[in-house]
C-alpha cells in the first residue's frame, strides 16, 4: 500500500498486475507471495480491479485513497501539529465484558494506532481531538462501556501521582527515533551526490516512509517544552524529508520504466508527491 500510494495516489492511475508484482519483487517478494497481496488487498477493497483482454490492472479504491491521503497528510505534519497542543487531553476509559480478552486486545490495538496511550489499564491518553477513528473504534468495542473526554491535567503534592505523559516509554521511543537517524543518515550524502539510482532509490524511499509512519503513533504528539532535552522528533523528521523528497525524481523515474514494460501504448499518468504536497492536501482523482 505504501508504493501504491507513493506513485498512484493522487490519480488512482490503473497499474498492471505484472509491473506491480515485478516492483515487490525488488523489496524480496516472491511472485507467489505478491499476487496473493494484491488478491487479498482487493477482496479487503483497498484495491479495484479491471481487465482488458489478458492483461489485468490495479488502482487504490475511493475510501483506502482517501484515507492514505488524511494519513500522509498527518505524517508530514507530524512536528507541527506536535507544537500546536491546546493543553488539553483526550481519554478513553472503558469496561468490557471479562469474556471479551479479543475485543479488548483489538480496542488496545486501535487506540495505540491512533496516538493514544495506557494512563492506567482501562484509561488511555492522548493529547489529540477526538477523531473519527475513536468513533470507530469504540464502536467496534460491542457490549462494553466506554466514555471519552477532553480535559486538563491538574497537578498533585501526592507522590503517587501519574502524570499523563508517564503512559508513554519515552526513553523507549527516543532510542527508536536515535535508531531511525543512525539508520538512514548515512544515506544522505550519496543521495547529495546522485549516488543512489533504480531499484535503491525505489526501496529506500519506500522503506523510509514504512518505517518513520510509525512515529505518529508512537511519540506523544507534545510540543518539544514538555519532551526531555534533545528530544529527537526534528532531527528524524529532517532525515526522512532529506530521503523522502530527495530520492523522489529517481524513484518515480524507476517505476515508470518497470510499469512501461507492462503496457500497450502510453503508459498510465504515474505521478509521485513530496511531503510539502502531502501537507498541502492531496484530493485524488
Amino acid at each position: 500500500m505504501t508504493l501504491l500510494a507513493d506513485y498512484g495516489l493522487r490519480t488512482r492511475v490503473w497499474i498492471p498486475s505484472g509491473a506491480i508484482v515485478e516492483l515487490l519483487g525488488e523489496f524480496g517478494v516472491t511472485p507467489g507471495g505478491a499476487r496473493a497481496a494484491i488478491s487479498r488487498l482487493a477482496r479487503k477493497g483497498m484495491l479495484e480491479s479491471s481487465r482488458t483482454g489478458r492483461l489485468t490492472a490495479y488502482r487504490l479504491a475511493p475510501d483506502a485513497a482517501a484515507g492514505l491521503a488524511l494519513g500522509g497528510a498527518a505524517i508530514a505534519a507530524l512536528p507541527d501539529s506536535a507544537e500546536a497542543w491546546d493543553g488539553r487531553w483526550t481519554l478513553v476509559a472503558f469496561s468490557l465484558p471479562e469474556a471479551g480478552d479479543a475485543p479488548r486486545r483489538a480496542l488496545r490495538q486501535r487506540l495505540r494506532w491512533l496516538g493514544f496511550a495506557p494512563l492506567y489499564d482501562a484509561l488511555w491518553v492522548s493529547p489529540l481531538a477526538p477523531v473519527a477513528g475513536v468513533r470507530e473504534a469504540l464502536r467496534d468495542a460491542g457490549s462494553g462501556a466506554v466514555t471519552v473526554f477532553r480535559a486538563r491535567h491538574v497537578e498533585l503534592d501526592a507522590a503517587a501521582g501519574r502524570a499523563p505523559l508517564d503512559a508513554w516509554d519515552l526513553a523507549g521511543i527516543s532510542r527508536q527515533y536515535g535508531d531511525f537517524v543512525a539508520r538512514w543518515s548515512p544515506l544522505l550524502p550519496r543521495i547529495r551526490a546522485g549516488g543512489i539510482t533504480g531499484t535503491e532509490a525505489l526501496r529506500a524511499r519506500t522503506a523510509v516512509m514504512d518505517t518513520y509512519r510509525h512515529f505518529l503513533a508512537l511519540d506523544p504528539l507534545l510540543p518539544s517544552r514538555l519532551m526531555p532535552p534533545d528530544w529527537p522528533r526534528h532531527p528524524a523528521r529532517e532525515v526522512f524529508a532529506a530521503i523522502y523528497d530527495g530520492l523522489l525524481e529517481t524513484a518515480l523515474g524507476h517505476v515508470r520504466e518497470t510499469v512501461a514494460r507492462f503496457v500497450d501504448g502510453a503508459p498510465p499518468d504515474l505521478g509521485a508527491h513530496t511531503l510539502a504536497d502531502l501537507l498541502a492536501g492531496l484530493t485524488p482523482s
